[in-house]
């Protein structure tokens, strides 16, 4: 491994952790593209991300728990749930076409720049808020299970998509307490996925523990800056990651 190679591996780690400290969202976006410009298969790839998301949350959930900014029982239900579907997800990505996975990753990234930007606009933009009660919490997990299933096949551990189910069922949170509670579910979420990919040979593990160990290391700075963020600047910065990821992706595939 040359002293350039590891130096990549670097700057995607430091991409890595201001993604994953300012927004709460799976490093997939960088790394996923990256890997695969460096020569690793798309499965490889995603394997990869999601060890390198389980490394890099935690000292970004440290930071958002600090600031008392994670809720731990919804925590705990989306977490249950994304498990669950990451054990099916896997299972489907393992038997799917690699530019199915490629294409379907290109409509999410480019779907989610929308809704970021729109989101960056109006930083109190409400979705239709669903009144459950006491059954937000199953319907959080039945949502938190097809989380869990993009997360198998895509890589994508579900930060954003966690965000989006709080924002439906219970949107009297901030948004900063929604993205901790995002990246300490999406912790749990990445470790199954990871370890189905490592299981089944689909994960390199020298990339992504040195990718990992930098985005760990600046994750914890961008996370302490991003709790004195104004919530419109971390969606501008999310739907711009979100726009690159996806001419990346469609100059690829093409």
């Amino acid at each position: 491994m040359s002293i350039i190679f590891v130096l990549l591996l670097i700057l995607i780690g430091i991409g890595v952790g201001a993604l994953t400290g300012i927004t709460g969202s799976s490093g997939v976006l960088i790394v996923v593209p990256a890997l695969s410009y460096l020569g690793l298969s798309f499965k490889s790839a995603v394997g990869s991300s999601l060890l390198i998301d389980v490394i890099t949350t935690i000292s970004v959930v440290i930071v958002y728990i600090k600031n008392k900014n994670a809720d731990f029982r919804i925590s705990a239900v989306l977490a249950l749930g994304a498990v669950t579907g990451a054990q099916i997800g896997v299972r489907i990505a393992v038997v799917t076409p690699e530019k199915l996975l490629e294409s379907a990753f290109t409509i999410f990234t480019s779907v989610m720049a929308y809704v970021s930007f729109r989101r960056s606009k109006n930083p109190n933009l409400k979705l239709r808020h669903v009144n459950l009660g006491k059954f937000s919490y199953p319907m959080g997990f039945l949502m938190a299970v097809l989380i869990g299933m993009v997360t198998g096949t895509l890589g994508a551990s579900g930060g954003i998509m966690f965000i989006a189910v709080m924002i439906i069922l219970f949107s009297t949170m901030c948004i900063k307490k929604m993205i901790g509670t995002a990246t300490l579910a999406m912790l749990f979420s990445a470790t199954s996925g990871a370890i189905d990919y490592f299981t089944v040979g689909l994960l390199n593990l020298v990339d992504s523990i040195i990718i990992g160990f930098t985005a760990l290391i600046f994750g914890y700075f961008f996370a302490s800056l991003a709790n004195k963020m104004k919530p419109s600047v971390i969606y501008l910065f999310l739907g711009s990651t979100f726009v690159l990821t996806t001419i990346s992706e469609i100059v690829k595939i093409i």
